[in-house]
């Protein structure tokens, strides 16, 4: 077969992959099954689906449509080819603004959709969690629905037309049709001619008609997926409706892509939202209370009317990006409601809100109702959204499982049906999760199990067939907007019937005879409890680390926190970090989902004496910059930084260290030595031939050796006194390249009234973590913690200039230190200098008559350990100290540079790409008089190497300000 897909590979314009690394990466999505493909695809057109298409019939296999991989049911899992068109199905095709559509090929991000989309005043309605990184054809695919389908309905409803590929390798288009088209088409000697024949002969039959009316979910519940939209075709005049035309792209909709393969989707847009809401937020003491809660609410002609549980909020106390969000909170709620309103004034706005408060205290449901507005209204939003991720972030096996976390009943009948589903998680000791979207009558319930133990599996099935029971009791959808996938195919007879399944296969056979597309979807389905990520009942491997990973239980069980979620897909423009090597090259190889999943598998499954010695581990964190944003951004705070590092010591250990790793590890000390004649260094560093030996991109400038370094400056400096003491931690950076930054940060801390204290101490050991030389990072951090843990206090905090050094005290050092309590205690009162002089002035300890008043313009860019351990906002708060500077935070994401990685010359296009994804932009388009502020060395290096513009690291800022 090597052979044969070999060729197929040559004979496309886009590429086939059947390494294991990829074939491993592709094995799972968002749920929680495991299958092995036969390879992966990246077709470039609609030449190569139909090649692939071709290769599949001709050999027997199937091909599993992709796009980001999010699916919570196992749709993207099998073990034919998965045909991954994220990469270059990307395109907007045709956008008619007078008849509010747009037509785009299906690799399309929903929410880059939308911001195309903003200035016409248009969006795509339905609005998942995973919006930011979702694509159009997975959210047809599924059907998908989210926050807002009570106000703008579910996918199905928005689509207008599918163009697409048959089975057969035809193209066809699916739109609205009159029922005499239907007809006349149903007579064409071609397969889709044969699709219409078997529709219309199957479907024409009262007999059938009946049986769906009878056995498919109540029609007042919208979302509805279970199976195929069979019911779709009962509006129209041919099959027993009213209607005299027909849309069979809605019957489409829901498929998983097992009858077309979506290559041009046509979706219906609506107006944007009115511009003023308010969402109120009632807090309950139970959860059956904010069910009958939100019976009355839906009275209020809501926008979102969504629900967190107990379990959801508690998980958001420890997550570093979320913590933030949990503002309006009070007390500790069983459930909170999240009830939108909107109005075209915000007196308006007010108004609703009101009466909706008004309503709900008079039927004396909620202890609490807090109005929330403006951005803050995203805060929340964001909250509920980062639910998913946050419930895999649970540590150990025992984890929140997606199999019943699907089911829709109409509303009148979620009260009542949440009772008998309680029942039945009590019956089994579960207390299960419960949240999202309680106005469309869905919730996410999710029982807590442990799928490595056979007795959980067991439950698992037990638990998913009493659901699918009681669900069927309430004639309710079991799959309401996540799709049916692995985990609810086979209980499909149950819910609609065994008639009415066996109608579901006739339509799949007409449609793809040779099961081509998707095999083991809806139909003929593989059994749920069957092909799961974890070995059942499998000896834990033991894996040592160098490291502390208790925190999670092991490196393995971090690795495992990983669900698939794909948050680290998420594009540039969507904000934050995660994940800058995905965004450079949008390879699902570079991102941290593919990391974690291939250290789950190699941790798991690799035989040799040392777990680590992997080329496919090597392969596949050889981009990761060690940005950190994986362990703030990810809800599940997938740690892949400190994996790599630990990967690095561990590979290297075996298979030794490489020559210009051990230059950049030991940094520190050459640049001692060079030190000593800083002109002749700096010049020959930047020569090619230095630039060859230390294997540095001949297009990269060295940064150069200050002419006497921080340390034996100070040795010459009067140390002043004062009852306010702070230490300064002299880094390896600061110390010999940025010494003037030093002598600012000195300047601006003694104008303002600190002793400064600089001991004897070792550098932070940055180096030697990010090129995996942790023995000697270990020793480094066992010394710095031994020099500092009886100095450190409250009232003598420990300040950092460069972000990267100074926060190894709040990060690495924890993992790293023998002395845990020691580290800890350091960790609690250590702080970058942007930090320490925010608070200070925050509790008005700072004098801001001796700053100027001088007008100037500032953007931020952050460094990523910044915004991953620490804030961005600091650098914000501290720079609007002077009362007429103008600052701004770009959402610039990562530079690039990440110390050593953008100076090694396979790197450099990367970390250049990197930075041209929306850093270099910005900076470019900045003012001349505007100054460019980051407080990382390595970002300061990368935003003049892109850009030619010189960045000031913030405390500089501050001591040009000074009187």
């Amino acid at each position: 077969m090597d052979n044969k897909l070999n060729y197929l590979n040559q004979s496309l314009d886009g590429e086939v992959l059947f390494d294991n690394l990829h074939k491993n990466i592709y094995a799972t999505d968002a749920s929680v099954y495991r299958k092995i493909p036969l390879a992966v695809a990246y077709p470039k057109n609609k030449k190569d689906i139909k090649k692939l298409i071709a290769f599949a019939n001709e050999n027997s296999i199937t091909l599993i449509p992709r796009t980001a991989g999010t699916s919570l049911a196992g749709q993207c899992v099998g073990d034919g080819i998965v045909v991954d068109v994220s990469k270059y199905f990307t395109n907007m095709l045709a956008f008619d603004e007078a008849a509010k559509t747009i037509t785009v090929e299906p690799g399309i991000i929903r929410d880059d959709l939308n911001r195309f989309l903003k200035p016409y005043g248009l969006f795509f309605g339905p609005n998942t969690s995973t919006s930011n990184r979702c694509m159009i054809g997975g959210m047809v695919g599924n059907n998908s629905s989210g926050s807002t389908s009570i106000r703008y309905g579910v996918t199905r409803d928005k689509v207008v037309a599918i163009g697409g590929i048959l089975s057969d390798g035809s193209e066809a288009s699916f739109y609205e049709i009159t029922s005499q088209e239907f007809k006349q088409k149903r007579l064409e000697q071609t397969l889709e001619g044969k699709i219409y024949k078997s529709i219309y002969n199957e479907l024409s039959q009262p007999a059938i008609q009946e049986e769906i009316v009878k056995e498919f979910p109540k029609e007042s519940i919208h979302r509805r997926n279970t199976g195929y939209a069979v019911d779709e075709f009962l509006h129209s005049d041919l099959f027993g409706g009213k209607d005299t035309t027909i849309n069979p792209a809605k019957f489409l909709s829901g498929s998983e892509g097992t009858l077309v393969f979506s290559t041009a989707i046509t979706i219906q847009l609506d107006d944007l939202p009115p511009s003023h809401s308010i969402m109120v937020c009632p807090h309950f003491t139970s959860v059956n209370e904010s069910l009958k809660a939100t019976v009355t609410a839906m009275n209020h002609n809501l926008y979102t009317c969504e629900l967190m549980d107990k379990v959801i909020l508690d998980c958001t106390k420890n997550n570093r990006e979320q913590a933030k969000n949990r503002f309006f909170l009070q007390g500790d709620p069983e459930a909170v409601l999240m009830l939108e309103v909107s109005a075209s004034t915000i007196e308006e706005a007010e108004v609703l809100a009101d009466k909706l408060i008004e309503d709900l205290k008079s039927n004396s449901f909620g202890y609490h109702h807090p109005k929330v507005y403006g951005d803050d209204i995203h805060k929340v939003h964001y909250l509920r959204k980062a639910g998913l991720g946050l419930l895999g972030n649970m540590v150990g096996d025992m984890k929140a499982v997606a199999c019943i976390e699907d089911t829709a009943v109409a509303l009148e009948d979620l009260p009542e049906y949440i009772e008998e589903f309680t029942q039945i998680m009590t019956k089994y000791e579960q207390k299960a999760v419960y949240y999202a979207h309680a106005g469309a009558g869905e919730l996410h319930l999710r029982p807590i199990l442990n799928l490595k133990k056979q007795e959980d599996v067991v439950l698992f099935r037990k638990i998913t067939t009493e659901t699918a029971e009681l669900v069927k009791k309430y004639k309710g959808s079991f799959s309401g907007e996540h799709g049916d996938g692995i985990v609810r195919a086979e209980f499909i007879p149950l819910m609609i019937g065994q008639k009415n399944y066996e109608l579901l296969r006739r339509i799949k056979k007409a449609f793809d005879p040779n099961n081509v597309f998707n095999k083991g979807k809806i139909t003929d389905a593989y059994a749920m409890d069957e092909n799961l990520r974890y070995t059942i009942d499998r000896k834990e491997p033991e894996v040592a680390t160098i490291q502390d990973f208790s925190d999670s239980e092991g490196i393995l069980k971090l690795a495992e926190k990983c669900n698939g979620s794909g948050d680290c897909r998420k594009s540039p423009e969507a904000g934050g970090t995660l994940c800058p090597s995905y965004r450079a090259t949008r390879n699902e190889k570079e991102t941290t989902r593919a990391r974690a999943n291939t250290l789950r598998e190699v941790l798991t499954n690799n035989e040799a004496k040392n777990k680590f010695d992997s080329k496919e581990l090597k392969q596949v964190l050889d981009l990761c910059l060690s940005c950190k944003a994986c362990a703030s951004e990810c809800p599940s705070n997938v740690d892949i930084a400190s994996m790599k590092a630990e990967f690095l010591y561990q590979y290297q250990e075996t298979n030794g260290y490489s020559f210009r790793s051990k230059l950049f590890a030991n940094n520190a000390k050459y640049n001692k030595l060079g030190s000593k004649f800083p002109t002749l260094t700096n010049f020959f560093t930047n020569t090619l031939l230095a630039k060859k030996v230390m294997g540095v991109a001949p297009k990269r400038t060295v940064p150069k050796l200050a002419k006497q370094s921080l340390k034996a400056w100070l040795k010459n400096y009067p140390e002043t006194t004062s009852e306010k003491v702070v230490y300064l931690f002299n880094d390896e950076f600061t110390n010999y390249y940025d010494t003037e930054i030093g002598k600012d940060a000195i300047f601006v801390l003694e104008k303002l009234g600190y002793q400064i204290k600089i001991s004897n101490h070792e550098e932070s050991g940055r180096s030697y973590i990010s090129k995996g030389f942790l023995k000697e990072a270990k020793d480094i951090a066992n010394k710095n913690v031994s020099i500092f843990k009886d100095l450190i206090t409250k009232n003598s905090p420990l300040i950092g200039i460069e972000p990267s050094a100074i926060l190894t005290f709040r990060d690495e050092y924890i993992r790293l230190a023998d002395d845990k309590e020691s580290a800890k205690k350091i960790a609690e009162n250590t702080y970058t200098i942007e930090e320490f002089l925010a608070n200070e002035h925050e509790n008005n300890r700072i004098d801001v008559s001796l700053f100027t008043n001088e007008a100037k313009d500032l953007k931020i860019h952050g460094h990523c350990h910044q915004k991953a351990l620490s804030s961005t906002y600091s650098s914000f708060r501290v720079l609007n100290i002077p009362e007429n500077f103008k600052v701004t935070i770009m959402n610039t994401g990562c530079c690039g540079m990440a110390g050593s990685f953008g100076y090694e010359k396979e790197h450099y296009e990367v970390s250049m790409q990197v930075g041209e994804d929306t850093l270099f932009p910005k900076v470019r388009k900045c003012d001349k008089d505007t100054e460019i502020v980051a407080a990382g060395t390595s970002c300061r290096h990368q935003i003049y190497d892109g850009t030619y513009r010189i960045a000031k690291h913030p405390v500089s800022i501050l001591k040009e300000a000074l009187l």
